[in-house]
């Protein structure tokens, strides 16, 4: 085979452009690298999920209590100790870097940790993000202000396909498709994968997930390019069934979905195809797990029929609308908003309506007595005051007696994947026999630190800190082979 001569090399090539990428490019640039930056997606989609994302990352009050807290969050799913303390003391240099690159870094809120029971929860310090706004893109705009100042080179349109390596297993540079054409790029110092998760790619989902085309509340580029790149040159995976899964509300025709919150009423349950409920809908939850049956589990993880009553319809917005919320692809990218009153959901087919359960269950196709039954035992619990099924907490415990009837189906809608190739503290990325790659780097959700439960504003957190890791030496490794 005839190696493909190189149109062009640098230094440093990012593949992607979310917070990872960005900062992994900003960092390789300000450290006296040639980079270029290469993204799939045209200019007014790119981003992946830090595009849509809350833009927040969580303020790391005490580096080595954090690392105790990410210890605590992995569980039995230990996270290697390097790189858990390598996590530990970058996230805590986010807020300074942000504000060192022009962004007024200020608090959202008053938030207060996920898991507060966990040994090391002290160390969290709630959220941080970009003129304290929560989404609306501000963390990606001021990320993509600071790209564009340094005059770093983007390529728009331009997937990775192939990672160029040497004689020596040594990656040297990506392989790109280019208006149908493949056209190869050298790096120098190595080449950083920031190329997102892989919740678009209904065959990793379906193998690693187990879910089955489940909806999706982000980036629709997230298909796992980069997985596939670092696992065409060797690469070791680490936690790839690990995810955030969310209650959606579907959108016909679109592969999209809009997160189901049910924030001004607690009057909803929760039923399978049978009819039946199945779970306490309303756990301790945090960014991806929820304590049921005694330990945190991924969370939700089943087909489900959403079902409420018109006391709850009228009550307020069952997915808050953009200004409460600015964040998700369907807000911020196509953007669709959510009616105050669910009112318009219902006319457009999102919430199924019916006058009596009877009805309700032949439009949701399950039993008819079973979902009578279901909701019969619902509401005799909520008057006794306690959930004789899954002890749903008691002021959650609201009745469902006022129709008309409405109902969502859907799946578990999938925020984010965690897992991808193996890497260590460096962001260098390793082979399946234990050895790093030279010149191959991962950072961001490609390859998350998280190997089970994670807190808010973590991934960006572990995007930030880990782009600048790789940055920083990937810069290195150039300057060291001129």
């Amino acid at each position: 085979m005839v190696t493909p001569a190189v149109n062009r090399e640098v230094d440093v090539i990012v593949i992607g452009m979310g917070a990872a990428g960005i900062a992994a490019a900003i960092t390789a640039h300000d450290r006296g690298a040639s980079v270029l930056i290469l993204e799939k997606e045209a200019e007014e989609l790119a981003g992946g999920n830090t595009r849509v994302s809350g833009g927040s990352w969580f303020e790391n009050l005490d580096p080595q209590r954090a690392a105790t807290y990410l210890r605590s969050l992995a569980g039995d799913r230990p996270v290697d100790e390097a790189v858990v303390q390598s996590w530990a003391e970058e996230t805590a240099r986010n807020a300074e870097w942000m504000q060192s690159i022009g962004a007024n870094v200020q608090t959202v809120g008053d938030l207060g940790p996920e898991y507060p029971e966990l040994p090391g929860s002290d160390a969290y310090g709630g959220y941080l993000s970009v003129d304290g706004v929560m989404g609306e893109k501000k963390t990606f705009e001021a990320l993509c202000s600071a790209l564009e100042s340094r005059g770093i080179d983007v390529h728009y349109e331009t997937p990775g396909r192939r990672l160029r390596t040497d004689s020596d297993g040594s990656v040297i540079g990506v392989e790109t498709e280019v208006d149908g054409r493949t056209v190869t790029f050298g790096a120098r110092g190595g080449v950083i994968l920031a190329t997102g998760g892989f919740q678009a790619n209904k065959q990793m989902v379906r193998d690693y997930l187990n879910l089955v085309d489940p909806p999706l509340w982000g980036a629709p580029s997230a298909t796992g390019d980069g997985h596939k790149m670092a696992m065409a040159v060797g690469a070791d995976l680490w936690h790839m069934n690990n995810h955030m899964a969310i209650a959606g509300v579907p959108v016909p025709g679109s592969r999209h979905a809009f997160y189901q919150s049910f924030e001004f009423r607690k009057g909803f349950i929760w039923v399978a195809g049978d009819g039946a409920r199945f779970t306490n809908e309303q756990p301790q939850v945090g960014h991806g797990q929820a304590h049921v049956h005694g330990r945190y589990e991924l969370f939700p993880e089943h087909h489900m029929h959403i079902i409420f009553d018109e006391e709850t319809r009228k009550a307020g917005p069952i997915s808050l609308p953009r200004r409460h919320m600015g964040v998700g692809w369907l807000y911020l990218v196509e953007n669709l908003d959510w009616s105050d009153d669910n009112l318009a959901e219902v006319e457009q087919g999102l919430v199924t309506r019916a006058n009596t359960l009877a009805e309700l269950a032949e439009a949701l196709g399950v039993p008819s007595e079973q979902l009578e039954q279901t909701i019969q035992r619902w509401n005799e619990d909520c008057q006794a005051g306690s959930d004789s099924q899954f002890a749903r907490s008691s002021d959650t415990l609201t009745p469902l007696d006022n129709p008309p009837y409405y109902a969502v189906s859907t799946q578990p809608m999938i925020g984010w994947t965690n897992g991808g190739p193996r890497r260590n503290q460096f962001g260098q990325v390793v082979h399946v026999e234990g050895y790093v790659i030279p010149g191959l780097y991962a950072a961001g959700e490609i390859s998350s630190t998280y190997s089970w439960s994670k807190d808010g504003g973590f991934h960006l957190a572990d995007g930030l800190a880990f782009g600048r890791i790789a940055g920083a030496d990937a810069s290195k490794r150039a300057q060291a082979d001129s």
